[in-house]
């Protein structure tokens, strides 16, 4: 029984996906988690302290280019806020919904 079906789509869609590493799954998981507590909804506002905090990651640089990987590999949308006071915005991409392959 599938309990959090994003879950397993993600780990289904990166198993090939040689450009993947640990801190993405990392900060990915992160984002995954803040847009379960947003109910499932695009776009989920993150501040990057906090992003940062959950996945385990201590260089802005380490998190500017995950997040920038992310998007352009397709599994977010990412805009980023040019404002500290404001959060930026992440869309959760829908990946492909065929775990059972």
């Amino acid at each position: 029984m599938e309990l959090f079906p994003p879950l397993s789509f993600f780990y289904k869609a990166i198993a090939d996906d040689t450009r993947i590493g640990a801190t993405h799954i990392s900060l990915y998981m992160a984002l995954l988690q803040q847009w379960n507590l947003n109910g499932g909804l695009n776009p989920v506002e993150v501040k990057r302290s906090v992003l940062m905090k959950l996945a385990k990651i201590n260089a802005r640089y380490t998190y500017n280019k995950c997040m920038n990987s992310l998007e352009e590999y397709g599994y977010i949308k990412y805009q980023p806020s040019q404002n500290s006071f404001v959060p930026s915005k992440v869309f959760i991409n829908k990946l492909n919904q065929n775990v059972n392959e």
